[in-house]
Parts: structure tokens; sequence; C-alpha cells
């Protein structure tokens, strides 16, 4: 690969996505290839700084200082960690990107006001870095709230928005698998095991790969 491969993993809260892509990573260093995993908003030094301020924050920011706080963790992150990795020939997996932007902020946030979805696109033109394979796992909500509170983790400032907020979201969600069916493909994260929903996965990679 001259340029590597980026892949995606998106979805709502506890559909499983840091499960997957701690098995994706295995999956493939196991068939010879150099794999690396990070995570948004973070993944660089300076980006984890501002995932802590977009997720614990004591001080909710204004709708556009929001998205520009999450566009400017991606900047960082894409080059300092992804854009190199990829130059390299590696494999960047990543646990959300700007789909979550479009899907939160866009459509959680702001109902899929026009003008946000706008600014959202207009940042990640700039950007120049899409990825290449998207997977959004998909889980029903009762389900993921369950596997949440199994977690016993802290809550982030999304984990704790209202039902509303997270019926927005998934549609969003649902909405940009419409508009990209090339590159993001809907996943059932649920009614299976991890590793039987990691077998779909590796075997949409392998094949993008053509490997045996």
């Amino acid at each position: 690969m001259a340029k590597g491969l980026f892949i995606t993993l998106e979805g709502g809260e506890g559909v499983g996505k840091s499960t997957q892509l701690r098995l994706l990573q295995a999956a493939l260093l196991s068939r010879g290839l150099d794999v690396v995993i990070t995570r948004e908003p973070g993944g660089s030094p300076g980006a984890e700084d501002l995932r802590q301020v977009l997720l614990f924050g004591k001080n909710p920011l204004s709708w556009r200082a929001e998205i520009l706080t999450h566009f400017a963790a991606r900047y960082d992150h894409v080059d300092q960690v992804i854009n190199p990795a990829l130059d390299a020939g590696k494999i960047v997996i990543c646990d959300r990107f700007t789909d979550s932007t479009l899907a939160y902020q866009g459509y959680g946030r702001a109902d899929g006001r026009p003008d946000v979805l706008r600014l959202i696109n207009t940042l990640q033109k700039e950007l120049g870095r899409d990825p290449d394979m998207t997977f959004l796992l998909e889980a029903p909500r009762d389900v993921a709230r369950l596997r949440l509170a199994a977690r016993g983790a802290p809550t982030d400032r999304y984990e704790q928005s209202d039902e509303a907020f997270h019926a927005r979201m998934l549609h969003g969600f649902a909405t940009l698998a419409e508009q990209h069916p090339h590159r993001i493909r809907r996943i059932v994260a649920h009614g299976a095991s991890p590793e039987e929903v990691n077998s779909v996965i590796v075997k949409d990679i392998c094949a993008h790969l053509q490997l045996g």
C-alpha cells in the first residue's frame, strides 16, 4: 500500500466501537499488516487536552465554538498522527471522525440545520482527509444504555444528553449512510458476539485490500 488505508468506526454511545477497535487491530496484525489505532476527539497529545474540554469541561460551548474545537483537535490529530501513518503505508483505524461531528453537532445539537452542516462540511473539505472505509455500528438504544451502565465509567457530556438528542443523532448517522453508501457500511452490533461482528468487518477490509 503506497498510501495506507484510513478506516473509521462510527455509531452512537455503547455500540461497541472500542471493543471492535481492539479486535480489528489484533486481527489485522495477525495478517502481517502494520496497524495504528486511535480515537477522536483526541489521538494526539494536544487533541487529548481538547477532548477533556469537549467531553468533561465545566462550561458548555456555543455550537460554533464546539464544532471549531472538535476540528482544532481533528486538525492536530490528522497532522501529527493520521497523515504520517498513512504516508508510511500503515492502516489507521480511528474510533470516530467527522461523521460523528455531523451526527452529534449537525443533527443531535442542531437538528440538521443547513448552516451548521455547511460549516462542518467546509471545515472537513479544508482538512483534506476523508476515510477510505467507515463501519457504522448500530444497536438499539435500550441495549446501548445497558452497556453504558455496565461499563461503570463517568459519563461525558454527550452520554448525558436526553433521548431526543440521541434520536436526532442516530437519524443523522442513518442519513450519512444513505448519502455515502460506497464508503459507509452499516453493521448490526447486537444479537451476535463481538467476535462475530468483527469477522464481518475484517472480511470487508480484506476484500478491499484484495487479501486472500
